[in-house]
């Protein structure tokens, strides 16, 4: 019975390391200009004065593109 239970947890601890994490990204501009990467979209900066401009971002290299073009277009400092 206890090789059953150790079978089974292990089974269980090789899942939960298998599946890929979710993070979301988003670029978030504050009141004075600067823009920031938020490694959660959902999550929201403390305050106000600020606003999402982009959401969803699947990963960080997605977040920095969009970062980038956010400074290009002058959305951004």
């Amino acid at each position: 019975m206890k090789q059953l239970a150790f079978a089974v947890g292990l089974l269980a601890l090789g899942l939960t390391a298998a599946t890929p994490a979710r993070a979301d990204f988003a670029v978030v501009k504050f009141e004075t200009g600067y823009c920031q990467i938020w490694w959660d979209s959902a999550d929201t900066p403390w305050g106000v004065g600020w606003v999402k401009i982009a959401v969803g971002l699947p990963d960080y290299n997605t977040a920095w593109a969009a970062l980038a073009s956010a400074v290009a277009q002058r959305i951004c400092r």
